[in-house]
């Protein structure tokens, strides 16, 4: 039985849902890197990274390449780079719309407290 597509998108958004994972795409994005050099930037344990490669590795949205004793990873496809590339909109959108409804409350509070200042209250 096929499983239908929005349970394979949300799988697929599921696998991406690990922060050291993120970061290693990110990285990648600018073409291959040494497994030692994400270690270096990341500053995880190498079996904790090792183990986040891997589940990259088994979806296919990574590839490691060997080179001697030095073991890269690179993005398997462009895809993945513009995936986080409209993340990144997505969020700055986000955050934005976040900042202007924080600078309207503040904005809110301070007249409040400026038009409660004006009217004491008087005692009861």
């Amino acid at each position: 039985m096929q499983v239908p597509l929005y349970q394979a998108k949300a799988e697929f958004f599921r696998m991406l849902g690990h922060p050291v994972r993120i970061r290693v795409l990110e990285l990648l994005q600018h073409g291959p890197v040494p497994v030692r050099e994400l270690l270096n930037v990341i500053e995880i344990e190498p079996s904790n990274l090792s183990q986040q490669l891997a589940v990259l590795r088994r979806s296919g949205i990574v590839i490691s390449i060997r080179d001697g004793s030095t073991v890269s990873y690179a993005l398997a496809g462009g895809d993945v780079a513009d995936l986080l590339r409209a993340a990144r909109r997505i969020l700055t959108e986000l955050l934005a719309g976040q900042n202007e409804l924080l600078a309207e409350l503040r904005h809110t509070d301070s007249s409040e407290q400026a038009g409660a200042s004006a009217f004491p209250r008087q005692g009861v």
